[in-house]
């Protein structure tokens, strides 16, 4: 296919790593992702445990991904990998460092560990090839330097790659697939279910079904007041994706600044937490959230918790709170984090996982002074937070740890030898 361009249209590539954490295992061992029955999972963490990739091989038997072990049918034999979060990454870094012997890095955005984006308009002039070719080229060379399979999805605008390669190019030959307006028309806009469409889940998909909606033709021809009234300002993208638009360009991504920053952290527990326990685990990362303000020189102006309880026993409960004074003080968050934990979270419901964040970020020195501010807490606090972050850095996170780490159902240490909430070996 020949592509012809204005100065105003672009070409894009969404290139993913298949079956990734799976791959790497595999590869590791010296085995076949497509004739080895494999899984990445934590075997200590029970039947239970999710299975975060399978090998090509199992997918293939009809083995779902992200299942959990005991949904895996009893006929089929497989290895347990354990997962090891840093060689994934270090696997990925290399692997972007191969992208940029071919594409610039300002026309290269990394979506995750396994997927980037490409604007490939640059490079037909250069390279003399279409752009199946160039894509067939770079998954090409990841196969030959890192024996792992890729696939591709092309389009004339970010969505439409993306949607190519989700949609379509599973089902290719070669695992490349190209989409333009008038094609993921034609392919798509009757395509179903809406979940397979980037950005649309179960509660959108759902929420559409109470207007008829189930796939994108549906939604194009909807009555643009009602989708508003439902979804807002998220209409407007709602409706462009279903005409296959999208005008947002790797560019603007690369320049995208948000106005108010956040930092957040959270953490499912390794089995249901009663309240007393549960909040001993809130301060732990109360205090991660300190380090990492004081670590960027920034202060918070307000904080949120949310807490998700057991399966089936109740909804997630939490809120937020703006703070007296900006801070970073690890003893004035605890005292927020703690009052906030009180006033929102059942004391009867056990407890499954935990979310806190710090916003109205401030650079510190762009903090308003005020009368009722106690600076010598501030000060104080950051100066031994300070100490703390060059220990952990010079001799590893858990070489110094604060007392409440030490009880039985902390989870600090455990933690700090994650990477993603995964083994990080």
């Amino acid at each position: 296919m020949k592509y012809t361009l204005t100065a105003q249209e672009r070409i894009y590539a969404c290139i993913d790593l298949k079956c990734f954490y799976a791959s790497v295992e595999c590869v590791e061992r010296g085995l076949d992702p497509f004739q080895v029955n494999l899984v990445v999972a934590d075997p200590a963490r029970g039947r239970g445990a999710i299975c975060l990739a399978i090998s090509p091989a199992l997918k293939a038997l009809g083995v779902r991904n992200r299942c959990r072990l005991y949904e895996i049918p009893g006929y089929i034999s497989y290895i347990i990998a354990k997962p090891r979060m840093k060689l994934y990454m270090r696997y990925s870094a290399n692997i972007y460092q191969l992208y940029l012997q071919y594409f610039a890095q300002q026309d290269i955005y990394v979506y995750s560990v396994d997927e980037c984006f490409v604007d490939l308009t640059p490079y037909f002039s250069l390279y003399r090839m279409q752009p199946k070719q160039i894509a067939k080229m770079l998954t090409d060379a990841v196969q030959q330097r890192f024996g792992l399979c890729s696939a591709a999805g092309i389009g004339t605008n970010i969505f439409l790659a993306k949607i190519a390669l989700d949609i379509l190019a599973k089902h290719m030959p070669d695992k490349i697939a190209y989409l333009d307006e008038a094609s993921f028309k034609l392919q798509l806009w009757h395509h179903r279910p809406l979940t397979d469409f980037w950005n649309i889940g179960k509660g959108i998909a759902k929420r559409l079904a109470r207007y008829g909606l189930y796939d994108l033709y549906g939604v194009a021809h909807f009555e643009p007041k009602l989708l508003y009234k439902e979804f807002g300002v998220n209409a407007e993208y709602l409706l462009d994706h279903a005409w296959g638009r999208e005008s947002c360009t790797i560019e603007e991504i690369h320049n995208y600044r948000v106005k108010e920053h956040s930092i957040s952290t959270s953490q499912v527990l390794f089995k249901d937490y009663q309240y007393a326990d549960a909040l001993i685990v809130l301060l732990e990362m109360a205090e991660l959230l300190s380090l990492e303000l004081v670590k960027k020189n920034l202060v918070c102006g307000a904080i949120g918790l949310t807490v998700k309880y057991s399966k089936d026993c109740r909804a997630a409960t939490g809120g937020t709170r703006r703070l007296a004074q900006q801070t970073a003080s690890y003893s004035l968050l605890t005292q927020d984090f703690k009052q906030l934990y009180l006033e929102t979270v059942d004391k009867s419901a056990p407890i499954r996982k935990l979310s806190v964040s710090a916003g109205r970020l401030v650079r510190l020195w762009d903090v308003e002074q005020s009368l009722f501010a106690d600076d010598a807490v501030e000060v104080k606090d950051r100066q031994v937070q300070k100490a703390v972050l060059n220990i952990k850095e010079r001799f590893g996170k858990s070489m110094l740890m604060r007392g409440r780490s030490y009880q039985d159902k902390a989870t600090g240490f455990v933690r700090n030898k994650l990477v993603g909430g995964h083994n990080g070996e």
